[in-house]
């Protein structure tokens, strides 16, 4: 069964790059509602843990590296059906076969910095959500 909440991440570049507010324009006017956001910086051990399931591959150093050089603005979006939804409006990894109207067709600038962070299942937008916000901080 398909639960009605998911996480996403602005990434470093996007922050840097100033789109905050776009992304955050784009995902509203999507239908989500936004029910816990913050702005915050990984460490170097937060990306580790929270990109863990990668620490086998070849690019998890890149990524780690990348994911704890500057902020990241944290939320958890709420609509029906809202990972795969989200899934939708992001796009694909790679901004190059993004369809166009996706997040990372307009902000990402490649494959590894690719503007957004969006939740593959409803398990994992659960963990997600977990470690970036207590309970206090979801509403």
């Amino acid at each position: 069964m398909a639960t009605n909440r998911t996480f996403t991440m602005i990434k470093p570049d996007a922050v840097a790059n100033g789109h905050i507010g776009n992304i955050l324009a784009m995902i509203t006017n999507a239908g989500f509602k936004i029910v816990s956001l913050k702005l915050t910086q990984l460490t170097t051990a937060d990306a580790q843990k929270f990109y863990d399931v990668h620490a086998a591959r070849p690019f998890y150093g890149e990524l780690v590296e990348f994911m704890s050089r500057g902020p990241i603005l944290a939320a958890i979006l709420e609509k029906d059906n809202a990972v795969e939804d989200f899934r939708t409006l992001i796009g694909a990894t790679n901004p190059a076969d993004a369809a166009e109207g996706t997040i990372r067709k307009a902000y990402a600038t490649s494959i590894g910095e690719n503007a957004v962070h969006g939740s593959d299942s409803d398990e994992n937008a659960a963990i997600e959500g977990a470690f970036h916000f207590a309970g206090r901080e979801n509403f």
